[in-house]
């Protein structure tokens, strides 16, 4: 179990403090300074630093706290904080807990609040290495994937899309059909590149169609293809989209939105692997691995008789759903970065990057495009920023709505937060209590963790 580590000078305070953490069976190590504190941290077995604010005699300004403060944060940023303080050092400490110290205990402190922060913040901290263990798992996994396929340049570190790319890549060798679902802007092209990345058709050709924006009278050419006067204007072959990808992939993007009659065509080939050219009796066949992509549900459709079922089973022999971004917010700032990190620059200019408020409003934006609108507002921003860091008026959003966005913050500790408010039916003093902390701490805590509390909700 992780220690809480007491950094604390005055010996009649350090032995008050010991006293009580033995007798409740809480580990605990001792620091009498800033130095020692540091050393300790170091050695990775503190879960909890509870600090004073001063540590030479006499002194009441509570600068040392502040420097021990923030170079635990430099050295451990998610160390939990608790900060000890007399009446004057109480305005330094709030402005602590504004930088992201858990909370502040006036001296005398209060035995039962005290208890119940420590125990509450060492669960915490359990969580939170629990989860970089998690990740760091997982990262492993991300590397692994990419060190033994291609990937085509998907950048990501959420589970869900791991599931998707992996079952992409694993599927890839088969030439079954798949199809790709999900809102616009996705990726779901991007799937598709990594299933041609990754099969026995990678360098041939991987020929694209947007068979939804086809009107009828052009299906059939676009398609299959057309002699010179099959149609007027027609004076040169033209070959079709099935017959160009020949012994590669073709992908029928936005198959959800193709008419009656284009279904009945598609469909034949898909059965056959026959088709004839427009205005020729010659049958031909293409050795082609068919990838559909759509952004409706055609479960939906098939039920409303838009669709038929049997190019829906003749297309879904395998389907990969790719989750919006809002449901993935993991991948958001990778993506952003990614992204920045791509655009041209200047030589010898210097990189770009994101600010701090930027990085917030990213988080907390609901992405109605996906990933495609993410695109599109850092090259806004690359344009219009005058400097080296993008704030939110460069990426089209608005100070008001920077203000508004909650941090990012571990999912453990937000979870904490909203299971006590739960439990105690959205009341803010007992959850509070509950966890050690004043009302006033918690709520900052609430704005932090972008946690919002339902009008329904009492506060008594």
């Amino acid at each position: 179990m992780s220690r809480v580590l007491i950094v604390e000078d005055q010996p009649a305070i350090a032995e008050a403090l010991s006293v009580l953490f033995e007798v409740h069976d809480i580990p605990f190590e001792m620091a009498g300074g800033p130095k020692e504190a540091l050393q300790k941290i170091a050695e990775g077995t503190i879960g909890v630093v509870l600090q004073d604010m001063n540590f030479a005699p006499s002194a009441t300004s509570g600068e040392e706290g502040i420097e021990l403060f923030r170079a635990i944060r430099r050295s451990d940023p998610a160390m939990p904080i608790l900060l000890m303080t007399a009446w004057t050092s109480l305005e330094t400490a709030v402005a602590l807990v504004r930088e992201g110290a858990n909370d502040y205990l006036a001296k005398p402190w209060d035995d039962a609040k005290l208890l119940i922060s420590v125990r509450n913040l060492l669960k915490m901290r359990a969580l939170q290495r629990e989860n970089d263990g998690l990740k760091a798992t997982r990262a492993q996994s991300r590397h692994e994937l990419a060190s033994l396929h291609d990937l085509a340049g998907v950048v990501y570190e959420s589970d869900g899309m791991h599931r998707v790319v992996s079952l992409a890549v694993q599927v890839a060798a088969s030439d079954a059909p798949i199809l790709i679902t999900g809102p616009n802007g996705a990726g779901k092209e991007k799937i598709a590149e990594i299933v041609q990345a990754n099969s026995r058709r990678r360098g041939k050709p991987f020929v694209r169609v947007n068979v939804g924006a086809l009107p009828d009278e052009l299906l059939e050419s676009e398609l299959f293809g057309a002699e010179p006067g099959a149609y007027t204007g027609a004076r040169r072959l033209r070959i079709g989209r099935f017959e160009a990808a020949d012994g590669g992939t073709l992908f029928l993007d936005e198959i959800g939105d193709l008419s009656a009659a284009g279904q009945v065509r598609l469909l034949r080939v898909l059965q056959t692997g026959e088709f004839e050219r427009l205005g020729s009796s010659v049958t031909r066949r293409a050795d082609v691995r068919v990838l559909a992509a759509t952004n409706t549900d055609l479960r939906k459709s098939i039920a409303e008789g838009r669709f038929r079922e049997d190019l829906f089973f003749r297309v879904n022999v395998i389907e990969l759903a790719v989750p919006a971004l809002k449901d993935r917010p993991e991948d958001i700032l990778p993506l952003a970065r990614a992204a920045l990190a791509a655009l041209p620059r200047e030589a010898g200019a210097a990189p770009r990057c994101l600010s701090a408020g930027s990085e917030r409003i990213l988080t907390a934006h609901s992405w109605p495009g996906n990933v495609r609108e993410l695109f599109n507002r850092i090259q806004r921003a690359a344009l219009v920023s005058t400097g080296e860091a993008l704030e939110p008026a460069d990426l089209g959003f608005s100070a008001e709505g920077a203000e508004g966005a909650s941090p990012a913050a571990t999912q453990e500790e937000r979870a904490v937060f909203e299971e006590t408010l739960k439990r105690h039916e959205g009341s803010v003093s007992r959850a509070a209590e509950e966890l050690g902390l004043s009302r006033q701490a918690f709520y900052r805590k609430m704005e932090r963790l972008g946690i919002v509390l339902e009008r329904r909700l009492r506060d008594c």
